[in-house]
Protein backbone atom coordinates (compact mmCIF):
# COMPACT_ATOMS: atom_id res chain seq x y z
CA UNK A 1 0.00 0.00 0.00
CA UNK A 2 1.42 3.29 -0.74
CA UNK A 3 1.03 5.86 1.97
CA UNK A 4 1.14 9.69 1.62
CA UNK A 5 3.20 11.78 3.90
CA UNK A 6 2.09 14.53 5.99
CA UNK A 7 1.31 17.35 3.11
CA UNK A 8 3.24 20.78 4.17
CA UNK A 9 -0.85 22.29 4.62
CA UNK A 10 -1.03 19.64 7.52
CA UNK A 11 2.05 20.33 8.76
CA UNK A 12 1.37 24.47 8.58
CA UNK A 13 -2.12 23.31 10.09
CA UNK A 14 0.22 21.51 13.34
CA UNK A 15 2.45 25.08 13.33
CA UNK A 16 -0.55 27.07 13.21
CA UNK A 17 -2.03 25.14 16.29
CA UNK A 18 0.99 25.51 18.63
CA UNK A 19 1.49 29.24 17.58
CA UNK A 20 -1.86 29.94 18.67
CA UNK A 21 -1.56 27.84 22.07
CA UNK A 22 1.77 30.04 22.34
CA UNK A 23 -0.21 32.90 21.85
CA UNK A 24 -2.60 32.67 24.28
CA UNK A 25 -0.69 31.31 26.73
CA UNK A 26 1.84 34.27 26.42
CA UNK A 27 -1.82 36.86 26.91
CA UNK A 28 -2.27 34.73 30.39
CA UNK A 29 1.10 35.31 31.08
CA UNK A 30 1.16 39.32 30.43
CA UNK A 31 -2.11 39.52 32.17
CA UNK A 32 -0.16 37.97 35.58
CA UNK A 33 2.48 39.84 35.20
CA UNK A 34 -0.18 43.01 35.48
CA UNK A 35 -1.83 42.22 38.65
CA UNK A 36 -3.12 44.82 40.96
CA UNK A 37 -0.18 46.64 43.15
CA UNK A 38 0.22 45.36 46.75
CA UNK A 39 -2.63 46.62 48.97
CA UNK A 40 -1.52 49.13 51.47
CA UNK A 41 -4.39 49.78 53.25
CA UNK A 42 -6.33 52.47 50.94
CA UNK A 43 -7.78 50.13 48.69
CA UNK A 44 -10.32 47.43 49.15
CA UNK A 45 -9.66 43.80 49.18
CA UNK A 46 -10.04 42.32 45.77
CA UNK A 47 -10.54 38.61 44.84
CA UNK A 48 -7.44 36.74 43.19
CA UNK A 49 -7.80 36.97 39.59
CA UNK A 50 -9.10 34.24 37.16
CA UNK A 51 -7.45 33.31 34.21
CA UNK A 52 -7.44 31.11 30.39
CA UNK A 53 -6.37 27.41 31.09
CA UNK A 54 -4.88 25.56 28.21
CA UNK A 55 -4.39 22.22 28.09
CA UNK A 56 -2.37 20.31 24.63
CA UNK A 57 -2.53 16.88 25.10
CA UNK A 58 -2.78 13.89 23.04
CA UNK A 59 -1.13 10.73 22.39
CA UNK A 60 1.20 9.00 19.80
CA UNK A 61 -0.23 5.20 19.08
CA UNK A 62 1.43 1.99 17.32
CA UNK A 63 -1.12 -0.66 15.91
CA UNK A 64 0.20 -3.59 14.54
CA UNK A 65 -0.90 -7.32 14.01
CA UNK A 66 -2.25 -9.75 11.76
CA UNK A 67 -5.33 -10.28 9.85
CA UNK A 68 -6.11 -13.67 9.29
CA UNK A 69 -9.05 -12.79 5.99
CA UNK A 70 -9.41 -9.84 3.99
CA UNK A 71 -10.72 -6.24 3.63
CA UNK A 72 -10.66 -3.11 1.29
CA UNK A 73 -7.48 -1.85 1.50
CA UNK A 74 -8.03 1.54 2.35
CA UNK A 75 -9.45 0.32 5.39
CA UNK A 76 -6.81 -2.23 6.40
CA UNK A 77 -5.84 -1.22 10.06
CA UNK A 78 -9.84 -1.09 11.25
CA UNK A 79 -12.50 -3.87 11.47
CA UNK A 80 -15.62 -2.62 9.76
CA UNK A 81 -18.30 -5.25 8.23
CA UNK A 82 -19.31 -3.37 5.49
CA UNK A 83 -15.77 -2.81 4.15
CA UNK A 84 -15.54 -6.85 3.94
CA UNK A 85 -16.02 -9.00 0.67
CA UNK A 86 -19.02 -8.92 -0.80
CA UNK A 87 -17.86 -11.56 -3.21
CA UNK A 88 -15.08 -14.41 -2.89
CA UNK A 89 -11.57 -12.84 -2.71
CA UNK A 90 -13.06 -9.45 -4.18
CA UNK A 91 -9.86 -7.89 -2.50
CA UNK A 92 -7.37 -10.99 -3.07
CA UNK A 93 -6.48 -13.23 -0.77
CA UNK A 94 -6.13 -13.82 2.54
CA UNK A 95 -3.73 -12.98 4.99
CA UNK A 96 -2.07 -9.83 5.71
CA UNK A 97 0.26 -7.93 8.55
CA UNK A 98 -0.84 -4.26 9.27
CA UNK A 99 0.89 -1.38 10.89
CA UNK A 100 -0.42 1.99 11.68
CA UNK A 101 -0.12 5.21 13.94
CA UNK A 102 -3.62 6.64 12.45
CA UNK A 103 -4.99 6.87 15.83
CA UNK A 104 -2.82 9.44 17.27
CA UNK A 105 -4.10 12.37 18.31
CA UNK A 106 -3.11 16.19 19.13
CA UNK A 107 -5.85 18.54 21.04
CA UNK A 108 -5.79 22.04 22.49
CA UNK A 109 -8.79 22.56 25.44
CA UNK A 110 -9.34 26.32 26.82
CA UNK A 111 -11.32 27.52 29.67
CA UNK A 112 -12.12 31.11 30.10
CA UNK A 113 -13.63 32.58 32.91
CA UNK A 114 -16.26 35.12 32.00
CA UNK A 115 -19.62 36.71 33.78
CA UNK A 116 -21.15 34.33 31.69
CA UNK A 117 -19.30 31.65 32.84
CA UNK A 118 -16.89 29.85 31.69
CA UNK A 119 -16.00 29.65 28.27
CA UNK A 120 -14.41 26.11 26.77
CA UNK A 121 -13.21 25.62 23.57
CA UNK A 122 -11.97 22.00 21.95
CA UNK A 123 -9.33 21.54 19.17
CA UNK A 124 -8.36 18.54 18.14
CA UNK A 125 -7.12 16.56 15.01
CA UNK A 126 -5.78 13.17 14.41
CA UNK A 127 -4.15 10.90 11.78
CA UNK A 128 -7.02 8.82 10.07
CA UNK A 129 -7.67 10.09 7.07
CA UNK A 130 -11.17 8.80 5.12
CA UNK A 131 -13.43 10.08 2.41
CA UNK A 132 -11.07 11.26 -0.51
CA UNK A 133 -7.97 10.77 1.80
CA UNK A 134 -9.04 7.28 2.57
CA UNK A 135 -6.47 4.89 3.16
CA UNK A 136 -4.09 7.78 3.99
CA UNK A 137 -2.18 9.29 7.22
CA UNK A 138 -2.75 12.50 7.39
CA UNK A 139 -4.49 15.15 9.54
CA UNK A 140 -8.01 15.05 10.13
CA UNK A 141 -10.69 17.45 12.21
CA UNK A 142 -11.87 15.28 15.09
CA UNK A 143 -13.72 18.52 17.23
CA UNK A 144 -13.52 22.29 16.55
CA UNK A 145 -15.86 23.53 19.70
CA UNK A 146 -16.97 26.37 21.49
CA UNK A 147 -19.09 26.14 24.51
CA UNK A 148 -20.67 29.02 27.04
CA UNK A 149 -23.24 28.73 29.41
CA UNK A 150 -26.01 27.00 27.78
CA UNK A 151 -25.27 27.36 24.22
CA UNK A 152 -22.69 25.08 22.26
CA UNK A 153 -21.31 25.75 18.17
CA UNK A 154 -19.25 24.06 15.90
CA UNK A 155 -18.02 20.27 15.52
CA UNK A 156 -18.28 17.83 18.34
CA UNK A 157 -20.83 14.78 19.38
CA UNK A 158 -23.75 14.39 18.05
CA UNK A 159 -26.38 14.43 20.95
CA UNK A 160 -27.88 11.34 19.26
CA UNK A 161 -24.66 9.84 20.06
CA UNK A 162 -23.69 8.17 23.04
CA UNK A 163 -19.80 8.66 23.60
CA UNK A 164 -19.52 6.64 26.79
CA UNK A 165 -20.63 3.63 24.83
CA UNK A 166 -17.54 3.15 23.41
CA UNK A 167 -15.58 0.13 25.12
CA UNK A 168 -11.72 0.37 26.58
CA UNK A 169 -10.46 -1.67 22.92
CA UNK A 170 -7.71 -0.49 21.26
CA UNK A 171 -9.34 -1.22 17.53
CA UNK A 172 -9.71 2.63 16.34
CA UNK A 173 -13.37 2.09 14.71
CA UNK A 174 -15.24 0.82 17.15
CA UNK A 175 -18.73 -1.49 17.42
CA UNK A 176 -20.81 -1.34 14.22
CA UNK A 177 -23.62 -1.08 15.82
CA UNK A 178 -22.98 1.85 17.88
CA UNK A 179 -23.93 5.59 17.10
CA UNK A 180 -20.99 7.37 16.59
CA UNK A 181 -20.97 10.87 14.35
CA UNK A 182 -18.87 14.13 15.39
CA UNK A 183 -21.16 16.51 13.18
CA UNK A 184 -21.56 20.76 12.54
CA UNK A 185 -24.37 21.67 15.29
CA UNK A 186 -25.54 24.85 17.46
CA UNK A 187 -26.84 23.07 20.62
CA UNK A 188 -28.84 24.17 23.49
CA UNK A 189 -28.27 22.82 27.17
CA UNK A 190 -31.22 23.83 29.11
CA UNK A 191 -30.05 22.81 32.43
CA UNK A 192 -26.92 24.36 32.24
CA UNK A 193 -24.63 20.71 31.15
CA UNK A 194 -25.37 17.98 28.75
CA UNK A 195 -27.84 15.68 31.05
CA UNK A 196 -30.69 17.66 28.86
CA UNK A 197 -29.24 19.25 25.28
CA UNK A 198 -31.41 19.97 21.71
CA UNK A 199 -28.92 20.09 18.37
CA UNK A 200 -29.85 21.58 15.02
CA UNK A 201 -27.31 19.81 12.95
CA UNK A 202 -25.36 19.44 9.51
CA UNK A 203 -27.82 17.41 7.83
CA UNK A 204 -26.57 14.60 4.67
CA UNK A 205 -27.66 11.35 3.35
CA UNK A 206 -26.40 9.08 0.37
CA UNK A 207 -28.58 6.87 -1.67
CA UNK A 208 -27.87 3.26 -3.39
CA UNK A 209 -29.30 3.10 -7.19
CA UNK A 210 -29.31 -0.49 -6.78
CA UNK A 211 -29.65 -2.47 -9.67
CA UNK A 212 -30.96 0.85 -11.66
CA UNK A 213 -28.17 2.34 -11.14
CA UNK A 214 -26.97 2.21 -15.12
CA UNK A 215 -30.33 4.32 -15.71
CA UNK A 216 -29.40 7.41 -17.22
CA UNK A 217 -32.43 9.05 -16.17
CA UNK A 218 -30.94 8.34 -12.18
CA UNK A 219 -28.26 10.54 -13.16
CA UNK A 220 -29.57 13.61 -12.87
CA UNK A 221 -31.61 13.24 -9.68
CA UNK A 222 -29.53 15.46 -6.60
CA UNK A 223 -29.83 15.16 -3.03
CA UNK A 224 -31.50 18.34 -1.36
CA UNK A 225 -31.62 19.15 2.50
CA UNK A 226 -34.02 22.47 2.89
CA UNK A 227 -34.10 22.24 7.41
CA UNK A 228 -30.73 20.96 9.61
CA UNK A 229 -31.40 17.64 11.40
CA UNK A 230 -33.09 18.05 14.96
CA UNK A 231 -32.03 16.05 17.86
CA UNK A 232 -32.16 15.77 21.41
CA UNK A 233 -31.24 13.32 24.56
CA UNK A 234 -31.98 13.27 28.61
CA UNK A 235 -29.92 11.63 30.58
CA UNK A 236 -30.81 10.10 34.09
CA UNK A 237 -27.71 9.54 36.16
CA UNK A 238 -27.74 8.22 40.02
CA UNK A 239 -24.38 5.96 41.66
CA UNK A 240 -25.15 3.11 39.86
CA UNK A 241 -24.80 4.62 36.28
CA UNK A 242 -26.94 5.90 33.85
CA UNK A 243 -29.74 5.48 31.43
CA UNK A 244 -29.96 8.04 28.56
CA UNK A 245 -32.26 8.55 25.33
CA UNK A 246 -31.97 10.41 22.65
CA UNK A 247 -33.96 11.16 19.45
CA UNK A 248 -32.97 12.27 15.57
CA UNK A 249 -35.89 13.79 13.15
CA UNK A 250 -35.12 14.93 9.68
CA UNK A 251 -35.87 15.92 6.18
CA UNK A 252 -34.40 14.35 2.96
CA UNK A 253 -35.41 15.28 -0.52
CA UNK A 254 -34.07 14.55 -4.24
CA UNK A 255 -35.25 16.75 -7.56
CA UNK A 256 -34.98 15.22 -10.97
CA UNK A 257 -33.61 17.57 -12.76
CA UNK A 258 -33.93 16.32 -16.38
CA UNK A 259 -36.22 17.02 -19.13
CA UNK A 260 -37.95 13.55 -20.24
CA UNK A 261 -41.08 11.51 -19.25
CA UNK A 262 -40.21 10.63 -15.71
CA UNK A 263 -40.69 12.32 -12.64
CA UNK A 264 -38.50 10.90 -10.09
CA UNK A 265 -38.48 13.36 -7.41
CA UNK A 266 -39.45 12.69 -3.94
CA UNK A 267 -38.51 12.95 -0.20
CA UNK A 268 -38.69 10.92 2.79
CA UNK A 269 -38.05 11.54 6.82
CA UNK A 270 -35.57 9.82 8.52
CA UNK A 271 -36.15 9.45 12.08
CA UNK A 272 -34.14 7.48 15.01
CA UNK A 273 -34.52 6.79 19.17
CA UNK A 274 -31.48 5.95 20.64
CA UNK A 275 -31.61 4.14 23.98
CA UNK A 276 -28.53 3.72 25.79
CA UNK A 277 -26.86 2.59 29.55
CA UNK A 278 -23.68 2.15 31.55
CA UNK A 279 -23.72 -0.30 34.65
CA UNK A 280 -21.23 0.61 37.07
CA UNK A 281 -20.14 -3.06 38.87
CA UNK A 282 -17.70 -1.50 41.52
CA UNK A 283 -14.63 -1.05 39.44
CA UNK A 284 -16.35 -2.54 36.05
CA UNK A 285 -18.59 -1.31 33.80
CA UNK A 286 -21.63 -2.73 31.40
CA UNK A 287 -21.77 -0.35 28.17
CA UNK A 288 -25.00 -0.98 26.59
CA UNK A 289 -27.14 0.44 23.69
CA UNK A 290 -30.21 0.26 21.10
CA UNK A 291 -30.99 1.86 18.57
CA UNK A 292 -33.47 1.52 15.73
CA UNK A 293 -34.86 3.75 12.98
CA UNK A 294 -35.20 4.71 9.16
CA UNK A 295 -32.70 6.76 7.00
CA UNK A 296 -29.91 7.61 10.08
CA UNK A 297 -27.08 5.58 8.55
CA UNK A 298 -25.43 8.57 8.23
CA UNK A 299 -25.38 8.91 11.92
CA UNK A 300 -24.24 4.98 12.60
CA UNK A 301 -20.57 3.74 13.14
CA UNK A 302 -20.43 1.51 10.34
CA UNK A 303 -23.46 1.60 8.20
CA UNK A 304 -23.93 2.15 4.32
CA UNK A 305 -26.49 4.72 2.66
CA UNK A 306 -29.60 6.07 4.04
CA UNK A 307 -32.12 5.65 1.13
CA UNK A 308 -32.47 2.54 -1.53
CA UNK A 309 -34.41 2.32 -4.35
CA UNK A 310 -38.02 0.12 -4.89
CA UNK A 311 -40.10 -0.36 -8.01
CA UNK A 312 -43.28 1.40 -8.15
CA UNK A 313 -45.47 -0.61 -10.44
CA UNK A 314 -48.38 0.78 -12.45
CA UNK A 315 -47.02 4.12 -12.37
CA UNK A 316 -45.38 5.16 -15.52
CA UNK A 317 -44.13 8.51 -14.82
CA UNK A 318 -42.74 7.26 -11.12
CA UNK A 319 -41.76 3.76 -12.19
CA UNK A 320 -39.54 3.58 -9.04
CA UNK A 321 -39.21 5.84 -5.78
CA UNK A 322 -36.50 6.22 -3.03
CA UNK A 323 -37.08 4.78 0.63
CA UNK A 324 -35.64 5.18 4.03
CA UNK A 325 -33.69 2.07 4.75
CA UNK A 326 -35.09 1.06 8.71
CA UNK A 327 -31.67 0.10 11.03
CA UNK A 328 -31.55 -1.42 14.12
CA UNK A 329 -28.17 -1.77 15.97
CA UNK A 330 -26.78 -3.19 19.42
CA UNK A 331 -24.23 -2.89 21.48
CA UNK A 332 -22.96 -4.59 24.79
CA UNK A 333 -19.86 -4.84 26.45
CA UNK A 334 -18.43 -5.32 29.83
CA UNK A 335 -15.09 -3.71 31.15
CA UNK A 336 -13.55 -5.46 33.59
CA UNK A 337 -10.42 -3.99 35.79
CA UNK A 338 -8.04 -6.59 36.62
CA UNK A 339 -5.56 -4.94 39.32
CA UNK A 340 -4.23 -1.43 39.15
CA UNK A 341 -2.18 -2.65 36.31
CA UNK A 342 -4.32 -4.41 33.92
CA UNK A 343 -7.73 -4.18 32.42
CA UNK A 344 -10.22 -6.65 29.64
CA UNK A 345 -12.81 -5.65 27.52
CA UNK A 346 -15.30 -7.75 25.59
CA UNK A 347 -18.72 -7.54 24.38
CA UNK A 348 -20.15 -7.68 21.12
CA UNK A 349 -22.48 -5.44 18.33
CA UNK A 350 -24.52 -5.83 15.21
CA UNK A 351 -26.26 -3.77 12.91
CA UNK A 352 -29.33 -4.86 10.26
CA UNK A 353 -30.63 -3.27 7.45
CA UNK A 354 -33.92 -3.68 6.02
CA UNK A 355 -33.23 -3.50 2.86
CA UNK A 356 -35.54 -2.22 -0.20
CA UNK A 357 -36.75 -4.52 -2.95
CA UNK A 358 -34.31 -2.97 -6.02
CA UNK A 359 -30.76 -2.60 -4.13
CA UNK A 360 -28.34 -5.24 -5.54
CA UNK A 361 -28.44 -8.73 -4.52
CA UNK A 362 -24.57 -7.85 -3.11
CA UNK A 363 -26.11 -5.16 -1.21
CA UNK A 364 -25.02 -4.87 2.74
CA UNK A 365 -27.70 -6.49 5.09
CA UNK A 366 -25.96 -7.36 8.27
CA UNK A 367 -22.92 -6.57 10.14
CA UNK A 368 -21.38 -8.42 13.12
CA UNK A 369 -18.60 -7.45 15.81
CA UNK A 370 -16.71 -8.60 18.51
CA UNK A 371 -13.60 -8.66 20.41
CA UNK A 372 -11.68 -9.48 23.90
CA UNK A 373 -8.52 -8.11 24.87
CA UNK A 374 -5.81 -7.76 28.27
CA UNK A 375 -4.36 -4.28 28.22
CA UNK A 376 -1.29 -3.15 30.51
CA UNK A 377 -0.86 -0.29 31.60
CA UNK A 378 3.31 -0.37 33.29
CA UNK A 379 3.45 3.47 34.34
CA UNK A 380 1.11 6.40 33.74
CA UNK A 381 0.13 7.34 30.26
CA UNK A 382 1.58 4.11 28.85
CA UNK A 383 -0.40 1.73 27.68
CA UNK A 384 0.38 -1.88 26.33
CA UNK A 385 -2.37 -4.39 24.96
CA UNK A 386 -3.52 -7.18 22.76
CA UNK A 387 -7.07 -7.65 21.13
CA UNK A 388 -8.47 -10.66 19.09
CA UNK A 389 -11.50 -9.54 16.66
CA UNK A 390 -14.17 -10.66 14.77
CA UNK A 391 -15.96 -9.22 11.57
CA UNK A 392 -18.91 -10.49 10.17
CA UNK A 393 -20.82 -9.13 6.80
CA UNK A 394 -23.92 -10.65 5.05
CA UNK A 395 -25.30 -9.81 1.57
CA UNK A 396 -28.68 -8.60 0.64
CA UNK A 397 -30.43 -12.01 -1.15
CA UNK A 398 -27.40 -13.52 -3.23
CA UNK A 399 -26.73 -16.18 0.00
CA UNK A 400 -22.98 -14.65 0.38
CA UNK A 401 -21.58 -13.98 3.62
CA UNK A 402 -17.77 -13.04 4.77
CA UNK A 403 -15.85 -13.08 8.41
CA UNK A 404 -12.73 -11.39 9.12
CA UNK A 405 -10.50 -12.12 12.61
CA UNK A 406 -7.97 -10.54 13.69
CA UNK A 407 -5.02 -9.87 16.07
CA UNK A 408 -4.12 -6.82 17.35
CA UNK A 409 -1.39 -5.43 19.47
CA UNK A 410 -1.16 -1.77 20.26
CA UNK A 411 1.38 0.79 22.49
CA UNK A 412 0.10 4.06 23.36
CA UNK A 413 2.05 7.08 24.99
CA UNK A 414 -0.01 9.73 26.50
CA UNK A 415 0.81 13.49 26.64
CA UNK A 416 -0.39 16.74 28.49
CA UNK A 417 0.37 19.84 29.58
CA UNK A 418 -1.10 22.92 30.65
CA UNK A 419 -1.10 26.64 30.78
CA UNK A 420 -2.02 29.30 32.82
CA UNK A 421 -4.98 29.42 35.48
Amino acid sequence: MIRRRCTGRSLGTLRTLFVAAAIVAGAASNAHAQAAPPDDGTQAAQPPDRKTTIEIYGFAMLDTGYQFKQNDSNWFDVLRPTKLPSSTDEFGKDGRWFSSVRQSRLGVRTSTPTDLGDLKTTFEFELFGTGVDAGQTTFRLRHAYGELGQFGAGQTWSPFMDPDVFPNSVEYWGPNGMVFFRNIQVRWMPLGDANLVFALERPGASADQGVYADRVALQNVKARFPLPDFSGAYKFSQPWGYVRGAFLVGEMKWDDLNADQFNLSGSATRWGINLSSNLKLGSDTVRLQYVFGEGVENYMNDAPVDVGIKPNPGNAVTPIIGVALPVQGIVAFYDHTWNELFTSSVGYSRLDIDNSSGQAPNAFKDGQYGLFNLLYTPVKNVMVGGEFQWGKRENFSDGFSSNDYRLQFSFRYNFSYKLGG
